[in-house]
């Protein structure tokens, strides 16, 4: 099991409004801020932008992502819409999609500094 996942950004205080506003949807809040990184969760920080003044941007595919468990479709839609809005950029419009195992609804973008992150909702409660 994977506790939390850490994404590099050229500018902290941009990510963090970005971040904010992109992970509202699936019930995310600041919950730490300390120089250098800020960590986002729902109970204890399951997200941390971490400060790297130096970073390149990404490329288009930067051959991995994050993937968030969202609760609906219609969260799905909310976190790509605010990243849009946001200034990200979408890197799969949110629709149904094939996993290994069974389908589900998702949404890719990738943020301001290249990092790519996906919104998934499956059929049934969310986790």
């Amino acid at each position: 099991m994977i506790d939390h996942v850490s994404v590099p950004v050229r500018n902290l205080a941009a990510a963090a409004a970005f971040y904010q506003r992109l992970l509202e949807p699936l019930g995310y809040t600041r919950l730490v801020t300390r120089p250098g990184t800020i960590g986002f969760g729902k109970k204890y920080p399951e997200l941390w932008l971490n400060l790297r003044t130096d970073l390149a941007v990404a490329p288009t595919d930067p051959g991995g992502h994050v993937a968030l468990r969202a609760a609906s479709e219609e969260t799905v839609r909310a976190f790509h819409a605010a990243a849009l809005a946001g200034g990200g950029t979408s890197a799969g419009e949110p629709g149904p999609r094939q996993a290994a195992m069974t389908t589900y609804f998702g949404a890719f973008i990738l943020d301001p500094d290249g990092n790519k992150l996906e919104a998934v909702s499956f059929p049934g409660p969310a986790a």
